[in-house]
């Protein structure tokens, strides 16, 4: 089925509406460990584990969806798993400790992750290439405007009403985007006679010899464990490590969120004519630069507001060229298994990234991190590796005219 340009603008905004929330879901959680942590008694080391929770469970769900949601109306699935989604995040305003709410955050990823695939999926399907890297864009600006209205209004929730109130308010707004999406998502179901045609392991074992899928997946893996060795951190490592004020915390991820929703925006059209190598290398050594100095040389030579706003910014337009140029790697009826898969390595790469933080990280009695040094190190190591898996898969795509299957 084919759509006009208005469509696909109304389609790809509702499903930004759905990758919103889901961003925000896990992106809250994270600003918000200093408040939970001291209400809960749990050591500020420990908030990569709560972290990195959501990530694994939602790889499992990812690895397990990829065998059969593309046997399925792409509509449909989402709907499940933004209704289970709404109410995991509900059950973490119910927690009463670490068990409780590392359970909660467990739960919520088993349906936040297979979300995630669906709607990018969705999206492929709907937009064509020519202008998918704008499409891309829009989606992956999801994760700048949660910065930018979501988790500062979150904390500033979790400030006048408890740490808890988020939580609800989070839950409360997927059931509001699942009606919207409920009523004008379109069924998309043109993929599933190719792909029930087709037995799940075979399938499955003919798409993963494909060296661009690999490439694919590296990319991903190596951009989101560079990325999440540094998230769960960061709030605890700017209030406690460098002094800035937990009031003003809602007014850093504005303004970081500000910076990257502009750029990922413009970098979808930068990618639709120059390609993604050149703009996510440009982001990536930004990226590397802003980490070293704003983590590993310390006293750092920048300003709190510097190191937040370069990161993040750095960090979104990086996504954008990295999902641009997986998303067309597979051919249309294997849509959903790929980007399942590919969440399988996004999350369990993010989860990895977390529990490393963590095992690195220690805490001393005021909240302080120690171990920060390292963990940046970390990442840029893994950042140096997203360029060599990114270059040669856009130019094989390229020699090959994909959107198709590649060999």
């Amino acid at each position: 089925m084919s759509f006009s340009t208005a469509q696909e603008r109304k389609i790809v905004a509702l499903l930004g509406a759905v990758q919103f929330v889901n961003v925000l879901d896990f992106m809250m959680v994270m600003p918000l460990g200093p408040d939970f942590a001291s209400a809960l008694g749990i050591e500020t080391s420990k908030l990569g584990w709560i972290g990195g929770s959501y990530m694994a469970s939602a790889s499992l769900a990812g690895l397990v969806g990829s065998f059969f949601l593309d046997r399925f109306d792409r509509k449909t699935a989402l709907l499940w798993c933004l209704a289970g989604l709404g109410f995991g995040t509900l059950l973490g305003g119910f927690t009463s400790g670490f068990a409780s709410l590392l359970g909660a955050r467990v739960f919520a990823g088993l349906f936040g992750g297979p979300a995630s695939s669906l709607t990018f999926s969705l999206a492929a399907d709907v937009v064509p290439v020519a202008r998918r890297g704008r499409a891309m864009s829009a989606l992956m600006s999801a994760f700048a405007v949660a910065s930018v209205f979501g988790v500062p209004a979150g904390l500033e929730l979790a400030r006048i009403g408890g740490w808890r109130a988020p939580f609800f308010g989070v839950g409360g707004l997927a059931l509001v985007v699942w009606i919207a999406a409920a009523r004008a998502l379109p069924s998309q179901r043109g993929h599933i006679a190719a792909a029930r045609g087709a037995h799940p392991l075979r399938a499955a074992g003919r798409m993963l010899r494909r060296r661009p899928v690999w490439f694919a997946y590296g990319c991903m893996a190596a951009a989101m464990v560079a990325g999440f060795l540094m998230i769960p951190n960061m709030a605890a490592f700017f209030e406690f490590n460098l002094a800035f004020p937990r009031e003003k915390l809602g007014l850093l991820y504005l303004v970081g969120g500000i910076a990257s929703f502009a750029l990922m925006i413009g970098s979808g059209r930068l990618i639709d004519r120059f390609g993604a190598s050149l703009i996510g290398g440009f982001a990536t050594a930004l990226l590397i630069a802003v980490t070293y100095f704003g983590f590993v040389r310390i006293p750092s030579p920048l300003p709190p507001i510097g190191i937040f706003v370069g990161f993040m910014a750095a960090m979104g337009v990086r996504g954008v060229a990295t999902t641009a140029v997986a998303s067309r790697v597979p051919p249309p009826h294997e849509r959903a298994r790929f980007v399942s898969f590919m969440s399988v390595f996004q999350h369990a790469a993010s989860a990895l990234g977390a529990f490393l933080s963590a095992s690195l990280l220690a805490a001393e009695p005021g909240g302080r991190l120690v171990g920060m040094d390292s963990v940046a190190q970390f990442s840029i190591a893994f950042s140096v590796f997203i360029m060599v898996f990114l270059v040669p898969l856009e130019r094989g795509l390229n020699r090959a005219g994909a959107d198709s299957d590649v060999a």
